[in-house]
């Protein structure tokens, strides 16, 4: 099944899939109020603090919520196990992915990202707060590849590490959230930024495809990535996808990493 959907194919049967409005934004404005002031019809509000990651904390700033908690919460936006799944957000792309990825991991099948996000919307929009029939779906962890601290760091020496933050947060030349800057030893520079068009669309395959090619990706390689939280980087799994490229993601990331003064950490650009 395409990760994708377009807003065309979308607006052709709003009707079948369910709907969930992920908008969010790293340092804010919280996703809500934007959701109250307009969205797509039917459309749900997950919320990615909450409800598509753990409380803060050793693990890193995001990471992954309790199973049993992130079931409830997609019982309760109405997700069920046979029906497919759209997620959108404001049109960045991250924390639709972020969306995606975990009802991948969880198990759901059926799950599809809106290319572009609301800003590629072109239908009408509504305040209509919807209450959805709750949903039967049970979260079975282990449907995407995962990593722990100790898998990325054999990873950046024996595959594909790559990192999706911005190049100046993996150089070390600045870092705004984490108490520290730089990047795994070994790891690749692979800002998520350029997985987009200019008009905010993902990168057509055979794109993405060369762009990977080129940071190292390679038949028999095995690829994982990171970023700061685990937000990020799903939108680079995701775009490795559509290539036909399935890559593992270490969702705690460089704020999991950087909670344990013990690892060790690169700064600069990469060799070569």
């Amino acid at each position: 099944m395409s990760v994708l959907i377009t807003a065309a194919d979308l607006a052709a049967d709003l009707s079948e899939p369910v709907l969930l409005d992920v908008r969010w934004q790293l340092g804010g404005p919280p996703g809500r109020p934007a959701y109250e002031g307009g969205h797509l019809p039917g459309a749900v509000y997950v919320d990615l603090d909450t409800e598509l990651a753990g409380p803060a904390g050793p693990g890193g700033r995001h990471p992954l919520p309790d199973p049993e908690a992130f079931g409830a919460a997609m019982r309760r936006a109405g997700v069920r196990e046979g029906r497919p799944v759209v997620v959108y957000d404001g049109g960045q792309g991250w924390a639709a992915a972020r969306a995606w990825w975990l009802l991948r991991w969880a198990g759901h099948r059926r799950v599809r990202v809106l290319d572009g996000g609301l800003a590629a919307w072109e239908g009408g929009l509504t305040r209509e707060v919807p209450v959805p029939e709750p949903g039967d779906f049970v979260p079975r962890p282990g449907g995407m590849p995962l990593l722990d601290a100790a898998d990325a760091a054999r990873l950046a020496r024996e595959g594909l590490l790559l990192d999706a933050r911005a190049g100046e947060r993996y150089r070390g030349e600045v870092e705004p959230i984490d108490p520290v800057g730089g990047h795994i030893p070994g790891a690749v520079s692979a800002p998520t930024t350029e997985n987009v068009t200019p008009a905010g669309l993902l990168r057509a395959p055979g794109e993405l495809r060369e762009r990977f090619t080129a940071l190292g990706a390679a038949e028999g390689t095995p690829v994982g990535v990171y970023c700061g939280s685990g937000v990020s980087g799903a939108h680079t799994v995701l775009a490795l996808a559509t290539t036909g490229i399935e890559a593992a993601l270490y969702a705690g990331s460089w704020s999991e990493w950087t909670a344990d003064p013990t690892r060790p950490v690169a700064t600069g650009p990469q060799p070569g």
